[in-house]
């Protein structure tokens, strides 16, 4: 039986019992910071946990999942992971033990044809309940029930006595018997036994009981159901294989690896895992960086690569492979192969980058450190530049140089740790406490400005009755206002205030909390009472200018696909008032070129007044239409289209334009990279966009201006009356000024501007010439007047109005004149000191190190600097203190010329 119709038969079964088959969530919960990854079937269903958003009662799914903490087992072991899949089924207060445990049985059973026999179970050993149902209802003999303490079979393990606090309940796990040939052999070998005779291939999780801070277990009102069954494990039960890297959801990625690395690879079943984790990954918008999720796919790449011993990249062929196991069941992963394949194979080629750049790093840590290198060190040279520890211990080896690995895997195991925290499942940030629970969930009105109630209060996530001046809270109104947009989809939140006579309090933002519009605010001038009757007003003119931003933002994706070409895709975004952020899916920086047809493209669509249409849609019907989702979100079964003629049709719930006429004009600000595969641009619209081009226009000016000044050139008659006028304001900026700026009086700004600089570069050149050879005559008089220090000839002095530049240049003067010299001179300019040293490179002063010197002298003008040991300079802020500089860098000399 394949993998496929595992899932496809599980599925249907819980279907057939009344369970509302959900699709999969992301390896990524959007909106669950708690957790790095999903790292469970459950974590989808939090709020259902709670009893929240309750639509249905009974559950099954087949979720994506990603845990790192045990990273350095996979491929050493049969059935470890990153990532897998995870079968499950849920009640959220609807059945629960008797049903939970029959239904388990008779899947593996009467679906699966696994023989009884086979199959043994574990349970709480204080549990009678469920012991008795698998005893007596399912007749499973006791001889293969097998009783075990809170830390196998309790969620969270050991919550009874150590806790957290919160929702927690028994386990009762099945198992697979491989059978007395396997394993230790012992006679009474059973599931708590390591050996291997047994796999654990489901475990059902009896959510019934609060654990009070007491430590009591209080039982739940509503009591919940979570299963979770590994789709790998249970794959390699059903396909007769001892590992889960031998079933069918593996061979053809193998396949594809050998054909690529060859047949002699090593660490194949490693490489199989993490080119499958990171295919999913980045299918769900996360691309290899140095933060977060982005840290842990960049890490898999480079272990891949590495465990390889590959000197080429060749992981980003595998790509297509893992794609066309699961393209059936997951399609975005066809829809993005490409684009997948690109990133992996770009981050292969930064890591080869990274093993040639980081050896010199390794190099020079050595040369500082002869000895051996600290744990603190070595870390650096993993977590900072990439260098993987299997070649820092290698390199190591062959120089007989000694490593502190003790103290650097203290360090990595704080890594992982943080790793685990962001990935690893406890009920405290499953369950979090409801802020609004006992707040009420009132109807909206579209009414502007808005006659309303405070409804409820919270202080410092406590409810509270008050609201004093200067203070900060959130509420909720009766009724609430259905034209305060709530944070979401990377558009923030609405702003406004809520008055009432003599009283004021600043809306700061919007968002939504299970249903409720929660208004964060700020009392200006108070107070407020809960109950109090108030007006609830919007600012406008911000909501119509992230209005326009946002739908500039849908021109500027559909402008990109038609110059950039459709692999194109939204993966992220951030639209206020002041700017729009887009983050979308593209290997390389935009060519000036590119971005000036880009943003073209997108204000001839605002020239062309298109209307703009918000339709909810069936989701299938919207994805026939052609509408484009957000990269890497989940959506319900309708949706909201967005609409802009035949320029732009997306899945959006935020705010928008009624016409493209509205935004005006749309103006790019930046473009840079965000992450491997991901580009970002920033842009601004409307009011925004004519401010940033007078802005840039006067910014402009003012450094012609400046250049010309420094040219001892006319500026007024280098700035073109055009872009004085538009500076100045007496020409109001609309789309054909703007037009006009960009195209001619912007590049002949910036060639006036490359002028002046190349004039005033030269003209300063001629200035230091000029001074230089009126300074000869006091230079050849210093150098007559060298003292010498045994063999050692020292010319010192002083020179007013000479910064570095023009010292360096008088020691090399000096040093060309004085045999065997040291060159120390003072100079000050623009109420700044500056100290040089120069030594000739005669036998005779090869014990002179000018970095010495420095130092012994920089401290009396309050200065520090450093160099080379024939040259080296400092800078300080006491003027008064050079005289006394070059008595200490004299004594030094003499100091040394002695010995």
């Amino acid at each position: 039986m394949t993998g496929t119709e595992i899932r496809t038969r599980f599925l249907e079964f819980f279907g057939k019992k009344g369970h509302t088959v959900v699709a999969s969530d992301l390896l990524v919960p959007r909106n669950d910071p708690t957790l790095l990854f999903t790292g469970a079937g459950m974590n989808q269903f939090k709020e259902q946990f709670m009893g929240k958003n309750v639509t249905y009662r009974r559950a099954a799914s087949s979720q994506k999942c990603l845990r790192t903490g045990d990273l350095e087992n996979v491929g050493r072991t049969p059935r470890h992971h990153t990532f897998f899949e995870m079968l499950g089924n849920f009640s959220f207060g609807d059945y629960f033990k008797k049903e939970a445990i029959a239904w388990g049985w008779e899947f593996m059973t009467k679906e699966m044809g696994i023989p009884e026999e086979r199959l043994w179970v574990s349970v709480y050993h204080k549990d009678d309940e469920a012991y008795g149902i698998w005893l007596n209802d399912v007749k499973v003999p006791a001889s293969r029930i097998v009783k075990l303490g809170e830390h196998d079979n309790f969620w969270p393990a050991d919550a009874p006595t150590k806790g957290p606090n919160g929702p927690c309940g028994p386990c009762s796990e099945i198992f697979y018997d491989f059978g007395k040939d396997v394993g230790c052999g012992k006679a009474g070998c059973n599931p708590a036994c390591d050996c291997g005779r047994f796999i654990e291939v489901w475990n059902l999780v009896f959510t019934q009981f609060d654990r009070q801070p007491d430590g009591s277990l209080k039982p739940l009102p509503s009591k919940n159901i979570d299963t979770g069954m590994g789709l790998e494990r249970i794959a390699a039960v059903k396909q007769g294989v001892r590992t889960n890297f031998e079933t069918d959801l593996f061979k053809p990625i193998l396949a594809a690896i050998k054909r690529e690395a060859g047949n002699g690879a090593a660490n194949l079943y490693l490489i199989a895992d993490h080119v499958r984790a990171v295919t999913f990954c980045i299918a769900d918008g996360v691309s290899p960086s140095n933060e977060k999720q982005g840290y842990v796919v960049r890490k898999l790449v480079r272990r891949a690569y590495l465990k390889s011993g590959k000197k080429e990249p060749f992981l980003y062929n595998v790509v297509p492979a893992v794609v066309g196991m699961f393209k059936d069941v997951y399609p975005e992963l066809e829809e993005k192969r490409e684009h997948i394949a690109a990133i992996v194979r770009e981050e292969e080629r930064r890591f080869n980058d990274t093993l040639n750049s980081a050896l010199p790093v390794f190099e020079e840590m050595l040369a500082e450190s002869p000895g051996g290198l600290s744990g603190a060190r070595i870390f650096k040279l993993v977590d900072t530049y990439g260098l993987p520890a299997d070649v820092i211990i290698e390199e190591a080896e062959a120089r007989k140089v000694r490593l502190d690995m003790e103290a650097f895997e203290k360090l990595m195991e704080e890594r992982k740790d943080q790793s685990r925290k962001g990935s690893d499942i406890t009920s405290d940030f499953i369950f979090q406490p409801d802020k609004f629970k006992n707040a009420p969930n009132p109807g909206y009105s579209e009414a502007l400005p808005l006659e309303t109630k405070l409804e409820f209060i919270l202080k410092a996530e406590k409810p509270a009755d008050w609201i004093a001046e200067g203070e900060h809270a959130e509420v909720v109104t009766s009724p609430q206002s259905s034209r305060f947009y709530a944070e979401a989809g990377g558009q923030v939140g609405d702003t406004g205030t809520i008055e009432k006579t003599g009283a004021c309090l600043d809306v700061l933002n919007t968002y939504d909390a299970d249903g409720r519009r929660v208004l964060e605010v700020f009392a200006r001038k108070g107070p407020f009472a809960k109950g109090d009757k108030v007006t609830l007003a919007l600012n406008g003119e911000r909501n119509r200018q992230t209005a326009r931003n946002h739908t500039a933002t849908h021109l500027l994706q559909a402008a990109l696909r038609h110059v950039l070409g459709e692999h194109v895709k939204q993966s992220g975004s951030l639209v206020n008032d002041e700017k729009l952020r887009f983050d979308f899916t593209h290997m390389k920086k935009l060519s000036d070129r590119e971005l000036a047809k880009v943003e073209d493209m997108v204000n001839s669509w605002v020239d062309e007044k298109i209307d703009v249409c918000k339709d909810v849609k069936n989701i299938k019907q919207a994805k026939e239409e052609g509408a484009l989702s957000f990269f890497g979100e989940k959506y319900g079964e309708t949706v909201r289209v967005v609409s802009i003629g035949g320029a732009s049709k997306e899945f959006c719930g935020g705010s928008h334009v009624d016409n493209t006429a509205d935004i005006g004009l749309v103006k790019i600000i930046g473009e840079s990279s965000v992450a491997s595969g991901i580009r970002r641009i920033e842009a601004v619209s409307g009011a925004r966009a004519r401010e940033w081009l007078v802005g840039s226009v006067k910014a402009l000016l003012e450094e012609c201006a400046q250049a010309a000044v420094r040219a001892e050139a006319d500026a007024a008659a280098l700035v073109p009356k055009r872009a004085a006028e538009i500076a100045s304001g007496k020409v109001a900026i609309d789309r054909k000024v703007a037009a006009e700026y960009e195209e001619n009086m912007k590049p002949a700004l910036l060639k006036i501007k490359e002028d002046m600089e190349k004039a005033a570069k030269k003209l300063q050149k001629e200035k230091e010439a000029g001074a230089f050879s009126e300074l000869a005559d006091r230079l050849d008089e210093i150098a007559e007047k060298a003292v010498a220090i045994g063999e050692i000839r020292l010319a010192s002095a002083v020179l007013e109005g000479m910064d570095v530049v023009m010292l360096r240049k008088a020691a090399d003067h000096i040093k060309a004149k004085v045999a065997s010299a040291v060159v120390l001179l003072g100079g000050t300019k623009e109420d700044k000191a500056y100290l040089i040293c120069a030594v000739s490179k005669a036998p005779a002063v090869s014990g002179i190190d000018a970095r010495s010197v420095i130092n012994a002298a920089a401290a009396e003008i309050n200065g520090g600097g450093g160099g080379k040991p024939d040259f080296a300079q400092a800078g300080g802020k006491n003027t008064s203190g050079l005289a006394k500089a070059l008595e200490k860098g004299k004594a030094f000399i003499e100091g040394v010329g002695k010995k």
